[in-house]
């Protein structure tokens, strides 16, 4: 099993920046792709980037690219999210999640363990 805590959501205004961070538990954390999904109200959950085991390929979606940068540090056992020029369309609960066998990044299904989310709102 794989524990996974995210952390550094809060409420800001249009322009600023948040670093959310993802500590994982209970497995080596290094071996696995790992990505970060948002879900706003009424609406379905979204990929938003991913990351590679050895942090080398990264991937966004095109809401958020040139704007986020995901990165993780293995020897901490966490991933980071830095969320930079942040608009209110980025208002959502922001979930890290963790896939065993690599099969896809974009694709929630793909990935097997999940974190409890941790909300952004950006105010205009």
């Amino acid at each position: 099993q794989v524990q996974l805590v995210e952390s550094g959501g809060g409420l800001v205004q249009a322009g600023d920046s948040l670093r959310l961070s993802c500590v994982a538990s209970g497995r080596t954390f290094s071996g696995y792709t790992m990505g970060w999904f948002r879900q706003a109200p009424g609406k379905e959950r979204e990929f938003v980037a991913s990351i590679s085991s050895s942090g080398g390929t990264t991937n966004y979606a095109d809401s958020v690219k040139g704007r986020f940068t995901i990165s993780r540090d293995n020897a901490k056992n966490t991933m980071y999210l830095q969320m930079d020029s942040l608009k209110p369309e980025d208002t959502a609960v922001y979930y890290c999640a963790l896939q065993r066998y690599y099969s896809g990044y974009a694709r929630a299904g793909n990935y097997d363990f999940w974190g409890q989310g941790t909300q952004v709102t950006v105010s205009s």
